[in-house]
């Protein structure tokens, strides 16, 4: 069915109203902008930093956590915070049997009831003035992640492009009368090529950037039918870690990750270790490969790319519940520390959860009592502070 775009106007209106209270409408409305105001947004990010929330992140709404409550987004915006990233699954929001492959054709049938699940947490956002990134985690044709079966190869199939560029028109449509100051279009969630999509260690590489940049211009192109004005994000290449200078001509910014080194930020995680026991504990620093000095020689592509006017946030990062906390810490501190120094915002995996600062399940932290949830108080001062 086609999705019209976003009715509710009251929604729209508060949504106006949340970006004055967040300080953001004088610079939409000033009649003698400074020249940083009349960059585009793309190139002076403002240094955002927030959560991910995964409402939408699975692929059959079944199986997916119950919705963030507002509360969540208040608490955001009370300890400083401004940022909401939502990575979604695209079969989430189609009429479809999740009992059966998808067909490409299914791809296309939307339920309004579920995209109108997305409205309601964009209005939660909203009401605290906290900017809203959508992403396609899943998108047709392509997922990092395995447990669904694509009908077709985003890299390889026009079909699948050509359903990618539709919701993304949809999406871009349905929204396109909230501030852009609000909400933005974060592409397609770490973008690489596998060996075989449907299995968990399928070996991944990079997507040639002739072909990254293929796919990211059509869906650019959609968007800008209906949201000209509004942010575009493209991730990066292999899983998100590799700047994309092939990109820079379509006046996109991208997303990096803070998950170097692996072995810390992901220490026993069942989805990427097939032997996760027998691992060593990690350290940090640890010799010349894996300190502070390493992070900037990382990360000196993504700080290459601001200079040459391109728009860098860290839309995920952060680590597994394993990893001994003080060792998270001392890494994780030296990360945002190291991308702070350039202005570079994150949104750390997840606000609840194995990732998160509550209900994060470590053995090792003395969580504080925050209303009925566990806070991880030391997580959350440094992120206060970065």
């Amino acid at each position: 069915m086609d999705i019209p775009r976003y009715p509710r106007r009251e929604f729209i209106k508060k949504s106006a109203l949340g970006l004055a209270a967040a300080g953001l409408a004088p610079r939409a409305i000033s009649s003698q902008p400074s020249p940083q105001a009349m960059k585009p947004m793309h190139q002076s990010l403002p240094k955002w930093k927030g959560f991910n929330f995964l409402d939408f992140f699975v692929p059959n709404p079944a199986e997916a956590r119950i919705h963030t409550s507002e509360e969540s987004f208040k608490w955001m915006r009370d300890w400083g915070f401004d940022f909401v990233r939502i990575p979604m699954a695209y079969p989430y929001f189609l009429d479809i049997d999740y009992s059966k492959d998808i067909t490409p054709e299914e791809v296309y049938k939307f339920s309004e009831k579920k995209v109108a699940e997305v409205d309601a947490i964009i209005e939660k956002a909203h009401n605290y003035g906290l900017h809203v990134s959508l992403n396609l985690h899943r998108a047709p044709g392509y997922c990092i992640n395995a447990g669904f079966h694509e009908p077709y190869n985003l890299w390889s199939d026009q079909d699948a492009l050509d359903a990618f560029c539709h919701h993304w028109a949809m999406w871009s449509k349905r929204y396109s009368g909230l501030p852009k100051e609000l909400i933005s279009f974060d592409l397609l969630n770490e973008p690489s090529l596998r060996e075989d999509m449907n299995d968990q260690h399928g070996k991944r590489e990079a997507v040639p950037g002739a072909t990254y940049h293929r796919v990211a211009k059509a869906a650019v192109e959609s968007i800008r039918q209906h949201a000209p004005e509004h942010l575009i994000v493209a991730d990066g290449n292999n899983g998100g870690h590799i700047a994309v200078p092939e990109l820079a001509d379509l006046d996109i910014a991208q997303s990096c990750r803070g998950y170097v080194p692996f072995n810390i930020s992901h220490h026993k995680a069942p989805w990427v270790y097939k032997d996760p026991e027998s691992l060593p504990p990690p350290k940090w620093p640890d010799g010349p490969e894996a300190n502070r000095e390493s992070l900037k020689k990382f990360y000196q592509p993504w700080f290459d790319l601001q200079d040459q006017g391109v728009g860098v946030h860290c839309g995920e990062c952060g680590c597994y519940n394993k990893t001994p906390h003080e060792v998270f810490l001392a890494w994780f501190g030296d990360v945002l520390e190291v991308l702070a120094e350039r202005n570079i915002g994150f949104g750390l995996w997840e606000m609840h959860g194995s990732f998160g600062i509550l209900d994060s399940g470590r053995s090792d932290v003395d969580y504080e009592d925050w209303y009925g949830h566990k806070l991880d108080r030391k997580l959350l001062e440094l992120l206060q502070r970065v």
